[in-house]
């Protein structure tokens, strides 16, 4: 596991755009999203924390599922399960490297909103942190899930509209999810991206954390496991 961590950290290494992907614009949309409301600093408030676990998520599974889809086509990936090493050591080689990746992008995202950009948190940062690395984390889940279903780049980012974009509109970021129609409402409840923004909104208006906070986050993390559980069932030695 910790030797195909190692490997795919190498590779980012040697992809300074991929690395700028992931850590630097997360950071320049909050950037620019508190300057659009420069003028209504409340808004970006209530909208700020949420999107600390959005984009994070987002960029994960964009650069996820490219990446895992390079190592398919090419061939690495059938060359590596012929190997005696388990799938469940292989996916979890990728989640530990890209993992180590989201740590850094979730503190960089963190630290930007909290201490430049003035967002007003009533709860600890850490918790802020510890939500957006969850998001992050299922990103690179669903990343790596989603890519045994593509044979090109441009398929991986097609799944984006199927698998993200449903998630964001009804995930609360826009309009409370009560207020929704009563069959949106419940199909809401059953996607992780709704417990990553109530869990970023509890920080937001608690103090302490609370049990609706740990059950959000309780959530997102095992959706994160189970995910990556499918991406290992999904793991074969046939190359696109």
């Amino acid at each position: 596991m910790t030797t195909t961590a190692a490997r795919v950290l190498r590779q980012l290494r040697h992809d300074p755009r991929t690395i700028a992907l992931m850590l630097l614009i997360p950071c320049l949309m909050l950037f620019l999203l508190r300057y659009v409301f420069d003028g209504s600093p409340r808004t970006f408030d209530s909208i700020g924390a949420s999107l600390l676990g959005v984009f994070p998520l987002i960029t994960m599974f964009l650069v996820t599922s490219i990446a895992t889809l390079r190592e398919r086509t090419s061939g690495t990936l059938e060359r590596l399960l012929a190997m005696p090493l388990g799938k469940g050591d292989l996916i979890g080689g990728y989640a530990l490297a890209f993992g180590a990746v989201a740590v850094i992008q979730s503190a960089l995202a963190t630290g930007l909103a909290v201490r430049f950009l003035d967002l007003d948190v009533t709860g600890s940062p850490w918790l802020l942190l510890l939500v957006a690395l969850l998001d992050a984390l299922l990103g690179t889940a669903l990343g790596l899930f989603v890519s045994a279903f593509a044979v090109s780049e441009f398929q991986a980012v097609q799944f984006m509209p199927a698998v993200i974009f449903p998630q964001l509109l009804l995930c609360g970021l826009f309009t409370p999810r009560a207020a929704m129609h009563p069959a949106l409402e419940a199909i809401s409840d059953a996607l992780p991206m709704s417990y990553a923004v109530d869990a970023m909104n509890e920080v937001l208006r608690h103090a302490d954390m609370t049990a609706t906070f740990v059950r959000d986050i309780a959530v997102v993390a095992c959706c994160a496991l189970l995910v990556l559980g499918l991406g290992a069932a999904t793991l074969r030695r046939r190359t696109a």
